[in-house]
C-alpha cells in the first residue's frame, strides 16, 4: 500500500472533518518526533500507511460506536489517537510516558476532541471499564488481559494488533479468561495480525 493509497483508504472510511483532523494530527506527529521519540523515524515517510491505516482498520471489526473504549499504551497516539477522530469515543488512553502523555493531552485539545482523555499512568492504575479494549504491540497478550483485567467486563471486546502470532497458545490463553478468538490479518502487512477476543457465551460460541 502506498501513501497515496492509503490516503484514498483512510477518505472513504471517515467523513471529511475527520479526515482533515487525521491530517492535523499526522502533521503534530511528524513535529514532535523531532523533540521525543513517537515512532521510529524510518516510519516517518509512510506514516499513513504504516500507523494510520494500521489504527483505524480497527474499525473495520469493532465500530466506532461499540461503546466505552479504553487504549492501552497509545504512545504516539496510534491507535488511540485515530480511534479517536474516527468517533470511537468516550476513549481512555493509557500512556505511562509524562511527556507522551502530555503530548496526546496537547493534542486532544488542539483537535477539540470530545470525551478523550489521557491518563499517564500504567493500565493497572487506570479507573474506566470498557467495552472495547486495545493495545498495539504492547506486552504480550497474556500480561495484556492480566493487567488490563478490572478494565473489563464479561462482555468487554479486545482488539490486540501483533506482528506475528503463536496461534496455538491461544487456545489454553481463552479457556482462562472465558473467551473465544478469532485472528484476523493487517491490511498494512502480510506478516501482521490483528487478535480479536470476544466473550465466551453458553455453548461455548462468541
Amino acid at each position: 500500500m502506498t501513501e497515496d493509497e492509503a490516503r484514498d483508504w483512510v477518505s472513504g472510511q471517515v467523513d471529511a472533518a475527520a479526515f482533515d483532523r487525521i491530517g492535523r494530527f499526522v502533521d503534530l506527529v511528524v513535529a514532535e518526533n523531532q523533540r521525543q521519540n513517537l515512532i521510529s523515524p524510518a516510519t516517518i515517510a509512510t506514516i499513513w500507511e504504516r500507523h494510520v491505516v494500521d489504527s483505524l482498520q480497527l474499525l473495520t471489526i469493532v465500530s466506532a460506536d461499540a461503546g466505552r473504549w479504553l487504549d492501552i499504551g497509545t504512545g504516539g497516539g496510534f491507535p488511540g489517537m485515530v480511534l479517536a477522530i474516527a468517533g470511537a469515543r468516550p476513549i481512555m488512553m493509557v500512556e505511562p510516558r509524562r511527556k507522551r502523555a502530555e503530548f496526546l493531552r496537547d493534542c486532544v485539545a488542539t483537535l477539540g476532541l470530545e470525551d478523550a482523555k489521557v491518563a499517564a499512568s500504567k493500565v493497572e492504575q487506570v479507573d474506566w471499564v470498557a467495552d472495547v479494549i486495545t493495545a498495539r504491540a504492547v506486552a504480550s497478550v497474556e500480561k495484556l488481559l492480566l493487567a488490563a483485567a478490572h478494565c473489563a467486563t464479561t462482555s468487554t471486546r479486545w482488539l490486540l494488533p501483533r506482528g506475528t502470532v503463536d496461534v496455538a497458545s491461544l487456545p489454553a490463553l481463552c479457556a482462562r479468561h472465558q473467551l473465544v478468538f478469532h485472528v484476523k490479518q493487517s491490511l498494512t502487512h502480510p506478516d501482521s495480525s490483528i487478535v480479536f477476543f470476544s466473550p465466551m457465551v453458553s455453548g461455548g460460541r462468541a
